[in-house]
């Protein structure tokens, strides 16, 4: 009743609302047939989220193309992430919205349901920006109002658009404590109410519902059915765990081990064990082919998606256009990751390279390649692989030659035996390095055909292996690089001259693969020429005031220094 008061409150304060009559008419739909309709779905994501323009986030506008692609490829839903901070033109109390941007989120809303796709539409980055129920000194009760007017406006804009288009009130809402879970449970309730009195269909529209970040601990922790709810309703949850795979922190690169896979499994069964009898939506989850070994990845996905299907949940790829759409080309970054995104359901079984899993081991292999180091002979090699049930079909390179089992390739228990006559086809001592071929493996069961890349490697060499720390603090430090493998780091390990880790002394605690690593974005990246320190890692060592290392690792991470490359920061 207190929350209801509140809102009132807020209503009677602001400019008369009105209500707005739709030509046409509105097929009804349920929440649960809503949701059932949506898997799989794809996030057009850092675009009309970007902030503080559509393209300020190196993507183009969204266009039909790209959504053909999408449709094409088999997806059935878009969740459009709109971030409207930068586009209020007026303040307290009306807080009025560029009516141009209201109609573009309107027009890309047309573009994506006259392909029968579904669609879900948010108020995003807003979350942090300015609606940040946490920050010191926040403004509650402008966070409320300005909440009210926004949702009115996009509610009055969109008041008329078909049962194929859903709202969700609000993109991650910060949430600490329980205090901050309620402050969100209420602008879930000011949401509904801001779409009622915009009119039109809305009163019938299928809405979304959050908790505290999404989060799939804290929603069920203290998320509560708003009071003032009649819409038919879901709750949408985000997925990014384990963190530190997920965005490859202290140097972890493998994943799928029992213990992976049940703590992913618990997550899912928590939420659903609070909320049996309400739809529930994966509105973002993703592991990108940018930072995550494939074997590893693909092993993700794939529980991901059968753990998702075995609770009826439909799941959203977040995709920002440069982890798996390529918007330029119209082509996916990892097909397998596409075929186990798209065909699996709670039945199928897929096969899959093996990786390593302990979390204790001291060298990584992966099955999703064959890994021949630069000037030594040419040997079989023996790749444990996942068959889970099913029989290895054929194998076919780049050039679509089909292998010859018995001779090119054989298959013992567990494991793909590639010969050493036929490697010796595509690799010498002294055979560049870099990806010699790709081959694609198929199965007589499931909906992946995994992909194997052939490399030939050698040590990666720095252009320059040192710099004075204060002399290029300020900015991130890009270091030419010649690859000889695949290009790209694994991990970073980052000690000072002293002996002590740079960052995270803790993960001594972690296994030989993980100790005194950095973490990708904020530590240190890469691009097609460079591996780059960045300037907070710079910082990090002017701060402690003596000289540290960076050992560059790479693929394959092989015990010791075998494949790395140093440069030391001197102060």
């Amino acid at each position: 009743m207190q929350r209801l008061l509140a809102i009132a409150t807020i209503v009677a304060s602001l400019p008369a609302a009105y209500s707005q009559d739709c030509p046409g008419t509105f097929d009804p739909i349920t929440a649960e047939d809503f949701v059932a309709a949506l898997h799989p779905g794809w996030n057009v994501g850092n675009t009309l989220d970007a902030t503080p323009d559509e393209g300020s986030w190196n993507n183009a506008p969204i266009d039909g193309a790209t959504l053909d692609v999408v449709k094409e490829s088999g997806f059935n839903s878009i969740r459009l992430p709109v971030t409207w901070t930068h586009h209020f033109t007026g303040s307290s109390p009306d807080w009025t919205v560029d009516p141009k941007w209201l109609q573009r989120v309107s027009d890309v809303l047309d573009l994506i349901t006259e392909r029968d796709l579904y669609a879900i539409v948010n108020v995003h980055h807003d979350s942090w920006e300015w609606a940040d129920v946490t920050a010191a000194g926040a403004n509650i009760t402008m966070i409320e109002e300005k909440f009210y007017r926004l949702w009115y406006q996009i509610g009055t804009t969109l008041a008329c658009k078909s049962s194929m288009v859903a709202f969700e009130s609000i993109n991650e809402p910060p949430a600490n404590t329980a205090e901050d879970g309620a402050e969100i449970n209420k602008l879930n309730s000011i949401f509904l109410q801001a779409i009622a009195d915009a009119g039109g269909f809305n009163s019938q529209r299928v809405v979304n519902l959050v908790g505290g970040g999404e989060d799939s601990i804290k929603t069920s922790q203290w998320f509560e059915v708003p009071a003032n709810i009649t819409n038919p309703w879901a709750i949408q949850f985000h997925y990014y765990s384990p963190y530190d795979f997920i965005f490859s922190a202290w140097g972890k690169t493998i994943w799928g081990s029992d213990s992976d896979k049940d703590t992913l499994t618990t997550d899912f069964e928590l939420l659903r064990g609070n909320f049996t009898d309400v739809p529930l939506i994966l509105g973002e989850y993703d592991a990108s082919s940018t930072n995550t070994e494939p074997a590893a990845r693909w092993k993700y996905f794939d529980h991901l998606q059968h753990v998702a299907a075995q609770h009826g949940i439909p799941t959203f790829l977040w995709d920002n256009g440069e982890d798996q759409l390529d918007r330029t080309t119209g082509e996916w970054r990892d097909p397998t990751t596409l075929q186990l995104i798209i065909g699996t359901t709670e039945e199928t079984s897929s096969s899959l390279p093996d990786s390593t899993e302990d979390a204790a081991a001291a060298e990584q292999f992966s099955s999703a390649y064959i890994f021949h180091r630069a000037g030594t002979q040419v040997t079989s090699q023996t790749l444990p692989y996942l068959f889970n049930g099913n029989t290895l079909a054929s194998i076919t390179d780049s050039a679509g030659t089909v292998l010859e089992s018995g001779s090119d390739y054989s298959v013992s228990g567990e494991s793909i035996i590639f010969s050493a006559k036929y490697l010796a086809t595509k690799l010498t001592a002294s055979t560049p390095t870099g990806v010699v071929d790709t081959l694609t493996l198929e199965f007589d069961g499931g909906v992946a055909s995994p992909t194997l890349e052939i490399v030939q490697w050698d040590n990666p060499v720095l252009k320059t292996t040192d710099a004075i720390a204060s002399d290029v603090a300020g900015a991130d430090l890009s270091i030419p690089i010649t690859w000889k493998g695949l290009s790209k780091p694994a991990a970073v390990k980052a000690i000072s001259r002293s002996g002590t880790y740079l960052f995270d002394d803790w993960t001594q605690y972690l296994g030989p693969l993980q100790q005194a690593r950095a973490t990708y974005s904020s530590h240190w990246s890469w691009d097609d020429e460079n591996v780059i320190i960045t300037a907070a890692a710079i910082d990090a060592v002017v701060a402690a005031g003596e000289s540290s290392l960076f050992m560059f690792e790479f693929y394959p991470r092989v015990n010791g220094t075998a494949n790395t490359a140093n440069f030391t920061l001197n102060v």
